[in-house]
Order: structure tokens, then C-alpha cells, then sequence
């Protein structure tokens, strides 16, 4: 989608979920101690970083590098508001705030990790062509239900095949999984 209807997604998304990002805030603020929001360095278009901006799901200090360290069935680290942010994929709301500044897309690959860059070549690699995505073609191939290189494979496909009709499929394939948690990342 063009960058201009991608920001006006994201301030209308801003504006209608604003009460629900409130209580959200106030919900992490009374489970756990530490901010409200988590901030992560993450890799761009064209290999420029970062900083994508969550709700926090984990305890204070449970990633203390930032490299988004997997996240099991139980795992302690996750509070009682971040089991149900990650399960309806509320967490990822501020993502609207990379939108915003350019940073990110509504549709696109999910932002790579610094720490994964050596799986990369940054010249050359097609997810670094285009912005990365709040929500993207693997995500709703299976989000945390497959592994890293069919990701990377499904990414791939979608930079090579993008346009306003597959990112319009892809928004609408994002509301079930969302509404369900199916394949979202053990909480």
C-alpha cells in the first residue's frame, strides 16, 4: 500500500484502539513493575535500525539484549496482562507509532532482529527492500506455528509478489488469527 494510506491506517488504528491501549497501560502498569512500553532495535528497509516500540509482555530485564529470545509454553517471564496482549496480538499496537514515522508498514516482513543479521545478506536480500510489516504473508501462513526459514521463504515470496490486492488479502487473512490466537507465540 502507499506509504500515505498506511499512515492514515495507523492514526485511525491510534484513535480507535486509544482507550484500549489505555486500560492496556494501566493493566501492566498494576501486574508488573517496569514501563509500559518495550523497545526493541530492529532492522529495516534498506538495513537501517530501529527502534520498534510493543506493549511490555515480560517481567522487567527478562531480554536484557534484545534479541527477542523464544518464548515457551509457561514461560515464567510472561505477566498475566502479557499472556493475553500476545494472544490477541494487542502487544503490537505501538507498532502504528513505527508506521507513523515511516519506519514500518501496516503489510510487509516482520522487522528482523540485529542478532539474526547473520542469517541475512543484507545486500541483496529482498525483505530489505521494502519497509517491514505490523502484519505480513507469514504471519498468516502460521505465524509461531512455523519455523524460521519457511518465514524467511514466505517473506521472500511476498516481496517478489506484493501489490495492493495481495496486501488487501493479506489484512483480511490477519483477523482471524488475531480474534483466535491461533499460532501466536505461547504465552
Amino acid at each position: 500500500m502507499p506509504p500515505a494510506i498506511d499512515r492514515a491506517l495507523a492514526a485511525l488504528g491510534l484513535l480507535v484502539l486509544s482507550p484500549l491501549l489505555l486500560a492496556a497501560a494501566i493493566w501492566i502498569k498494576l501486574d508488573s513493575r517496569g514501563p509500559v512500553l518495550y523497545r526493541q532495535q530492529r532492522v529495516g528497509k534498506d538495513g537501517r535500525v530501529f527502534e520498534m516500540l510493543k506493549l511490555r509482555t515480560m517481567v522487567e530485564g527478562s531480554d536484557p539484549d534484545g534479541v527477542g529470545t523464544a518464548v515457551g509454553e509457561g514461560d515464567p517471564r510472561v505477566t498475566r496482562a502479557g499472556e493475553v496482549m500476545r494472544r490477541t496480538s494487542l502487544d503490537e499496537v505501538p507498532n502504528l507509532v513505527n508506521v507513523l514515522r515511516g519506519e514500518m508498514a501496516i503489510v510487509g516482513p516482520r522487522p528482523a532482529l540485529p542478532a539474526h543479521l547473520d542469517y541475512f545478506s543484507l545486500h541483496g536480500h529482498p525483505r530489505f527492500d521494502v519497509l517491514p510489516g505490523i502484519t505480513g504473508w507469514a504471519q498468516v501462513q502460521g505465524r509461531a506455528d512455523i519455523g524460521w526459514p519457511e518465514r524467511v521463504e514466505l517473506d521472500d515470496w511476498y516481496v517478489e509478489h506484493r501489490s495492493a490486492r495481495l496486501d488487501l488479502r493479506i489484512l483480511g487473512m490477519t483477523v482471524l488469527p488475531v480474534l483466535t490466537g491461533k499460532g501466536v507465540s505461547p504465552g
